[in-house]
């Protein structure tokens, strides 16, 4: 765990001076202030930045790992602190559970502990709070997740149009005409989604967009031992993946059955997470900025929080190649 004076060396000021400016002393200018807490979150510091007389916000975590900085939901929620902090809210990071769900309403939960506002990560589509968030009082978030009709949740996350757009036209710039899906099983909103979106794509370029191209289940162990080789057996020249572990697993299947990627078969991932640049080969994936996305969510909690409506706060995808994908073979 960082100390102060890890925060203090990182900056080039004093320990003093980096106290003060997390107990919010009078002394210390505003932007030093600023400084200290985003390069406290940065580091990993996790004291009450503000005590516990602060304004609380709370960020419930499920179905994601974001523990360390190689975890899909670390930035994220790095993102959101650089944000909130700064602005004088303690943040509590909340593992969210069906039991904590079933015990007690939404709102109730929210005006207990007195939060303000709720980031919710990783949802899927039978959490329970999902009927409370159709009505709730209380300013919501929801990443890779939509609520219909309620003003006081915002639905945030990447645009998945953009990037099955920007995965389809890469692929097929380099003569991919038969690309298969696969997928996680579609429990979540933003597998929906992604499966949606990739056949629009599909279409828009003029490519086959049989559902038969797709296969998706709840166990990696299927995707692999069943869904990828009836893929490949169907004469797909490259396969998107839903998601990054996915589309690791599938680069770790093939070597393991002699199919090389990229000669034999193009493989592309979603998301970007640190271990594509050290897979084998590395991994061709779309990228979505984590960091801004925390950024966001707090940006849209935030505007929920001052009376502002916000529906929808997507942001840009990015397209990142690597050695996993080349022309399809002939």
């Amino acid at each position: 765990m960082a100390t102060l004076e890890d925060i203090a060396r990182s900056l080039g000021v004093s320990k003093s001076t980096v106290s003060k400016a997390l107990s919010g002393a009078g002394d210390v200018s505003e932007a030093m202030r600023r400084s200290v807490v985003e390069t406290a979150v940065e580091l990993g510091y996790s004291r009450p930045l503000r005590g516990v007389e602060a304004p609380r916000l709370a960020v419930f975590v499920t179905n994601m790992e974001y523990s360390r900085p190689e975890d899909f939901g670390y930035d994220i929620l790095v993102g959101f602190r650089k944000m909130a902090e700064p602005a004088g809210y303690y943040v509590s990071i909340i593992p969210l559970n069906h039991q904590l769900e079933h015990s007690i309403g939404y709102d109730q939960y929210m005006m207990q502990g007195n939060y303000r506002g709720g980031l919710f990560l990783g949802l899927s589509l039978d959490d329970p709070w999902l009927k409370d968030f159709e009505t709730c009082r209380t300013p919501t978030v929801l990443y890779d997740n939509r609520i219909f009709g309620n003003p006081r949740v915002t639905y945030v996350g990447a645009d998945n149009a953009e990037g099955m757009r920007l995965a389809v036209q890469y692929l097929k710039s380099r003569n991919h005409r038969k690309i298969g899906y696969l997928s996680s099983a579609l429990g979540a909103y933003v597998y929906q989604q992604r499966y949606q979106a990739f056949f629009q794509a599909l279409q828009e370029n003029g490519l086959p967009c049989d559902p038969g191209l797709s296969r998706n289940s709840y166990f990696p162990s299927v995707c692999m031992s069943e869904h990828l080789p009836a893929l490949l057996d169907q004469g797909c020249t490259a396969i998107m993946c839903s998601h990054d572990n996915l589309a690791i697993s599938a680069l770790a299947h093939c070597a393991g059955i002699g199919i090389r990627v990229p000669e034999d078969i193009s493989i592309l991932g979603f998301d970007d997470l640190p271990l594509c640049r050290f897979t084998q080969p590395p991994l061709t994936t779309i990228r979505q900025n984590r960091t801004e996305i925390g950024k966001s969510a707090y940006c849209a909690l935030s505007s929920q929080i001052g009376g502002v409506p916000l529906s929808t706060f997507l942001l840009h995808t990015e397209l990142i190649p690597r050695a996993s994908c080349a022309d399809a073979a002939g």
